[in-house]
């Protein structure tokens, strides 16, 4: 026996060492399912903008339809997967906003230009724009104060009427083949969710002003 093995203490009968706790590779949050739903919706965005550029082509149209459709539900799923599988993180915070006001931008832009909204209508596709950005600028005033701006239940009502309205529209002549008036209800509810967006938005300046006053910087 060498002098390091008679040095070395023999465990007692039936001992067994304790293994070393293997490491578990993590995940990156940065790849949670809820994280690629939203990632999905930010490449629907231009996938959409081609597709629309096509205004007279049924086809087109019913494929920026289907894209749309795909990018509004996973609006819902992305939150749903985040609040119950634990996934919610501040990346998915930041993004989820962002890929929705694209989507809407994008495509009232794009209807705008094609002559799916015109005249009138115009003003509620601006009433909607100009709230988006608002809002927008003031939660980000908000965070560098550490104020949340909790999203109230109407707003919830009128994204989803904006999400309804907006696939109405980007249907547009391709869906008048299928339901005579198509365009016409997409109007019809684009104006309901441009007055539920106003509401919306004096409701979040309100609650957001007192902050930005009582700032003392």
């Amino acid at each position: 026996m060498s002098e390091a093995e008679r040095l070395t203490p023999t465990p007692p009968h039936g001992f067994t060492a304790p293994m070393e706790p293997t490491r578990t590779r993590r995940r990156s949050p940065a790849w949670t399912l809820a994280n690629c739903l939203t990632y999905g919706r930010l490449v629907a965005v231009p996938v959409v903008v081609a597709l629309l550029y096509w205004p007279l082509e049924h086809s087109a149209r019913f494929a920026a339809l289907g894209v749309y459709i795909l990018a509004a539900i996973t609006d819902y799923l992305d939150g749903y997967v985040a609040r119950t599988y634990d996934q919610s993180s501040a990346l998915g915070r930041m993004l989820d906003p962002i890929a929705d006001k694209l989507l809407v931008a994008a495509c009232l832009l794009m209807l705008a230009a094609d002559g799916t909204i015109r005249s009138w209508t115009l003003w509620a596709a601006i009433v909607i724009l100009c709230r988006e950005i608002l809002v927008s600028g003031l939660r980000e005033y908000l965070a560098e104060l550490k104020v949340g701006v909790p999203v109230s239940r109407v707003a919830k009502w009128k994204t989803t009427l904006q999400l309804i309205a907006l696939g109405f529209l980007v249907a547009g002549p391709a869906g008048e083949t299928i339901l005579p008036g198509t365009v016409e209800i997409g109007t019809y509810l684009l104006w309901i969710a441009a007055a539920l967006t106003l509401y919306t938005g004096w409701d979040y300046m309100r609650a957001g002003i007192k902050h930005v006053i009582d700032d003392p910087r």
